[in-house]
């Protein structure tokens, strides 16, 4: 039988909130319930003040929805909103103090693109298994919440385990791989504002058992909006590794993405032109397709380092659909080096000591 949004509410009315000491239906604090296949999502809003303590109600909302027939996963998210006159002057994006690191994680790196289709995807999780490969230890968060893409690029189509106040990561191919796609369908999508989706990246990011890791690499969301804002300002990020094609209508995006974290005082660690160049299986000519050698002449115009290119080849994209990536299957083959070249540089970067980044105005 399926579970319907009547029967999630009638669930949650039985939750009480100890400090109201009404349910927390009726006290106004869920918001966003979204139902897809039986698959639900919401948050809990609660005041500023309370964001630290309300975990067990959290919790206890999602166990009860659990508990519904049809329901076949939960996600609950707190949310704390303030009133305009509570709020105080954003921070200053170099404010050490409002960056706080992720307990056990010696360093956070992102992997951005300026818009979507430039797989952006693929690139951070073959450099994640590259670094792994380099005798790191490497964790790989999706930060993708409206277009989880690392369940099917990993072939993980289970939950993680919780033991109550954290999850434990999923492991495969040497990785730590968190995902809110472990946590829902793959056809169900996230109708969620913006404060839900900021709550979900913090409590993946900090509620979830990473340590001990090298470093954590973060597959962004596409373009340069409030989840990616709030990652650049809040998370102690060592750099950022921007992904884009060699056309020019990417390489538009890629520079807002790049000019996002200047702004924001993240070093840019380089751009990767990916899909460089498409190498015919048949006859091994390569044709580019999408131009060439963009992302190289963008590099160099703002300063930036250039990483390298990874070639459009079926087999790249054969291995991601599988959940094999190229790097974990055919480590020896040419588009594994390719990535692994990559890799070295940045890790290479992420060891030595952090400059300014310059400060450079992009139109």
């Amino acid at each position: 039988m399926a579970a319907t949004k009547d029967d999630v509410v009638t669930a949650l009315g039985r939750v009480i909130d100890p400090a109201s000491g009404r349910s927390v239906v009726d006290s106004g604090m869920v918001q966003g319930l979204v139902l897809r296949d039986g698959n639900v999502g919401f948050s809990i809003e609660v005041p500023p003040e309370r964001g630290r303590t309300a975990e067990p109600l959290r919790r206890a909302c999602e166990a009860a929805v659990a508990r519904v027939p049809g329901v076949l996963s939960v996600t609950a998210v707190l949310t704390a909103h303030q009133t305009p006159r509570q709020q105080s002057p954003a921070p200053h994006p170099q404010h050490a103090a409002h960056r706080i690191g992720i307990p056990g994680v010696k360093s956070v790196i992102a992997v951005a693109s300026g818009k979507g289709g430039v797989g952006k995807s693929t690139v951070a999780v073959n450099l994640a298994l590259a670094l792994s490969q380099l005798g790191m230890k490497v964790g790989l968060l999706d930060a993708d919440i409206y277009g989880p893409s690392v369940p099917r690029l990993l072939g993980i189509n289970r939950k993680p385990v919780s033991d109550g106040e954290k999850l434990q990561p999923i492991e495969k191919f040497g990785l730590k791989a968190m995902s809110i796609g472990f946590l829902v369908g793959e056809e169900s999508p996230l109708v969620w504002r913006g404060p839900m989706v900021q709550s979900a990246l913090t409590q993946m990011m900090n509620d979830v058992v990473w340590a001990p890791l090298d470093v954590l690499v973060l597959d962004m969301p596409p373009g340069t909006g409030d989840a990616q804002l709030t990652i650049a300002q809040r998370v102690p990020l060592k750099g950022a590794v921007i992904v884009s094609t060699p056309q020019d209508i990417a390489l538009i995006d890629a520079r807002k993405g790049l000019q996002m974290f200047r702004k924001t005082e993240v070093p840019v660690l380089g751009i990767v032109e990916n899909m460089s160049v498409f190498i015919c299986p048949h006859c091994g000519e390569g044709s580019h397709i999408f131009g060439h050698g963009g992302a190289r002449e963008t590099a160099e115009e703002l300063s930036a380092p250039f990483l390298g290119e990874i070639p459009l080849v079926p087999a790249i994209r054969q291995t991601s659909d599988a959940g094999t990536p190229i790097v974990a299957l055919e480590p020896e083959s040419g588009e594994a080096r390719a990535f692994m070249a990559i890799a070295i540089q940045v890790a290479e970067k992420i060891a030595a000591p952090q400059r300014a980044a310059p400060r450079i105005v992009i139109d």
